[in-house]
């Protein structure tokens, strides 16, 4: 992949094929005018800039994801950690949580993931 970085417009459009895969050009350029209002030049630009960049893919006039949306957020995320806390998930979270207070539900379920994680 060449660059996975998408601005919010482009993650927007991505949130579109993502519910909707597999889509033809035709529904996507729909979809994107009723949703963005974007028009149909807009629409394909920005899908080729995507598809280029090895998230989606057209062939015969089909949209289809090369990543999926889970997998490009835990993308993004990695890759925030790694450049704004040198790759340190501890320091991630003492960050975040300095200043949002964790619910029981979510200190749970993060020590459950820590769990599933210490047993692979």
């Amino acid at each position: 992949m060449n660059e996975i970085r998408m601005g919010m417009a482009e993650s927007r459009f991505a949130d579109i094929i993502w519910q909707h895969e597999p889509m033809t050009t035709k529904d996507l350029v729909a979809a994107c005018s009723e949703v963005l209002q974007w028009k149909r030049t807009t629409t394909y630009t920005v899908l080729k800039r995507l598809c280029e960049r090895g998230i989606f893919q057209m062939q015969d006039s089909v949209v289809t994801s090369l990543i999926s949306k889970d997998e490009f957020y835990a993308l993004q995320s990695q890759r925030f950690v790694d450049d704004v806390f040198n790759g340190s998930l501890p320091a991630f979270l003492a960050a975040f949580t300095a200043h949002k207070k964790l619910s029981e539900q979510e200190v749970a379920e993060i020590l459950r993931q820590i769990d599933r994680i210490g047993k692979e």
